[in-house]
């Protein structure tokens, strides 16, 4: 997903790539000066957010020099491709929880071997042997604050359109979509999966006839929202967030929110495996996590970044305390074992 602006500090400066090389006398900067990694990120704002937050500190702090490239939207097949070749066009990719899933069923990854004390302040749901969560994206509800006079609290005023009234729009897809409905019968996001998909497709019916647009892409979710299309619907937040920074007269609602992890990864049998792994370990770092928060509205999973995050910068953000304790993990499991029967049934649902 990723999934715009997703989640500032001029006090960070060269001083913290400073005090970070002396936390780190592990790194011999004379032994790795003339080394180098290629990271695969997202592309885009997510490019310029690592290289402030995690490519330019590192290397800093150690001489080895980082090369950023865009991978695809869903990096698995690439993944797969560079291992099976051995040509390791990529040292470290990020990859979401789903993704993380997939090449660990086929055994290609490697292990991190994190020193459990570089993670102790990570969330654990971000912290795998074989993957290192960084960043947090949700799903939330939005709305237009010119248009709907009442904040909503949950998911149960999209569907009371009495209440709260105007045109609405969800994601063409089943993933999250069921929750939301689900949640908005009622059950509580402890109690979510296994879904009751006959429960969540009922509800559904509810509101199908008053779903104005179904959208499917991130970028158009921020168009519905910043045009003023639409006055409720749920998406990504920090697609919603662009559009709030853009001037749309909208607000982001977190009770309900369904949460999902990205982090790094490294290709099976990588030659530069050991490097890499000290790369991933210097982005669980609290002051570099919260230096991407200055250009995505993503959460860092070391929660205490926001030590170093501004309160207002930090309401924003899905990690922050106050935002994620209203909000619940996705369940990639689950998504991974029903995806494909569960996605022909929606659009079959759909057509119906």
């Amino acid at each position: 997903m990723s999934k715009s602006k997703f989640m500032t500090m001029s006090r960070r400066s060269l001083l913290a790539a400073g005090a970070v090389t002396l936390a780190m006398p592990m790194v011999s900067r004379r032994a790795w000066a003339n080394d180098s990694l290629v990271v695969a990120d997202p592309g885009g704002p997510f490019t310029e957010g690592y290289r402030k937050a995690f490519y330019e500190p590192f290397e800093a702090a150690t001489g080895i020099r980082i090369n950023g490239v865009a991978r695809d939207a869903e990096p698995t097949a690439q993944f797969k491709s560079i291992v099976e070749t051995g040509s390791y066009i990529w040292d470290v990719c990020t990859l979401t929880l789903s993704a993380r899933l997939i090449l660990e069923e086929e055994d290609l990854l490697e292990p991190l071997n994190l020193d459990p004390a570089k993670v102790a302040n990570v969330m654990p749901e971000a912290v795998h042997p074989n993957m290192l969560g960084t960043d947090v994206y949700s799903t939330v509800l939005a709305y237009n604050t010119d248009t709907i006079a009442q904040a909503p609290t949950g998911w149960d005023a999209f569907w009371d359109s009495d209440r709260f009234p105007g045109r609405r729009s969800l994601r063409k897809n089943p993933i999250d979509t069921l929750e939301i409905a689900l949640m908005a019968d009622g059950v509580a996001p402890a109690d979510l999966y296994p879904l009751d998909v006959d429960r969540a497709f009922r509800k559904l019916d509810e509101i199908k006839n008053r779903i104005d647009v179904w959208w499917t892409g991130g970028a158009q979710s921020t168009q519905l929202l910043e045009s003023g299309e639409v006055d409720l619907i749920a998406g990504w937040n920090a697609r919603f967030q662009a559009a709030i920074d853009n001037g749309a007269p909208a607000s982001i609602v977190w009770s309900g929110g369904l949460y999902s992890i990205e982090g790094w990864g490294i290709p099976k049998g990588n030659p530069k495996a050991d490097l890499a792994r000290e790369f991933v370990a210097f982005c669980a770092q609290p002051e570099m996590q919260a230096k991407f928060t200055d250009d995505l509205a993503y959460g860092p999973t070391n929660l205490k970044a926001y030590d170093h995050i501004s309160p207002e910068r930090a309401a924003i953000l899905p990690t922050a305390p106050q935002n994620l304790s209203m909000m619940s993990l996705a369940s990639e499991p689950f998504w991974k074992a029903n995806r494909s029967q569960l996605t022909e049934r929606f659009n079959g649902w759909l057509l119906s």
